[in-house]
């Protein structure tokens, strides 16, 4: 991503909020055939006992042969998680303001998967199953039938990767007076084209978290 200090977004926590709230991602490595990419869902895992309790832990599962086409195990990968984004209008902005941008939050993580035996797996796609299902009106569980659900996952291959790096941006128009702000905001709220509630919400919780590092910085 662009070098853009002051959008950089450092706070583990807040990138777990990102992977929680959007877990579904790419998955890019650089194999020896050219780079591969597949998308999946990803949940967070507790680090493991005696691990850095700042560990980014990520499980997910592959289709069959994906885990061949993307040489798991072998060498680093990347795992990019995109949360709320949209265009900017300059049409929210003061008419001496022209030039439009686009406002997002994003991370990437690298680390190298480790492939998970058959009974991880199950437990991984089982806890998956569960995390979605647990706002339905009457959740459904791989418990429903435990034999046809484990004939099932051996299509898939199952994965952890421990985080070895991140890099993420919150790019929500920090830069800009808190007036134009209050209008990017209503724009993204309208029923417009480019309306954007959820980012919207980014924005409104960034300002909301800068104003209180700043009220707590001046009572000091």
């Amino acid at each position: 991503m662009r070098h853009s200090p002051h959008f950089l977004m450092t706070d583990v926590d807040e990138v777990r909020r990102l992977v929680r709230g959007n877990p579904w991602a790419t998955i890019v490595s650089h194999t020896d055939d050219g780079i591969v990419a597949s998308h999946y869902p990803f949940l967070l895992e507790e680090p493991a006992p005696g691990e850095d309790p700042d560990q980014l832990v990520l499980v997910s599962h592959v289709g069959r042969p994906d885990e061949v086409a993307h040489e798991l195990g072998q060498h680093e990968v990347l795992v990019i998680v995109q949360g709320p984004h949209g265009y900017v209008s300059p049409a929210w902005y003061p008419v001496d303001q022209f030039v439009p941008t686009w406002n997002h939050v994003t991370a990437h993580l690298w680390g190298t998967p480790e492939i998970l035996s058959d009974d991880e797996n199950f437990r991984v796609l089982g806890e998956l199953v569960d995390h979605f299902e647990r706002v339905m009106p009457d959740p459904v569980s791989l418990d429903v039938d435990e034999d046809t659900a484990r004939r099932m996952a051996k299509g898939t291959v199952g994965i952890r990767i421990r985080v070895t790096r991140f890099d993420a941006r919150a790019k929500l128009s920090q830069n800009k007076a808190p007036g134009v702000v209050d209008d990017i905001v209503a724009g993204l709220r309208g029923d417009g084209p480019y309306a954007s509630p959820a980012l919207a919400d980014e924005i409104e919780r960034v300002r909301s978290a800068a104003g209180d590092d700043q009220g707590g910085r001046e009572a000091e």
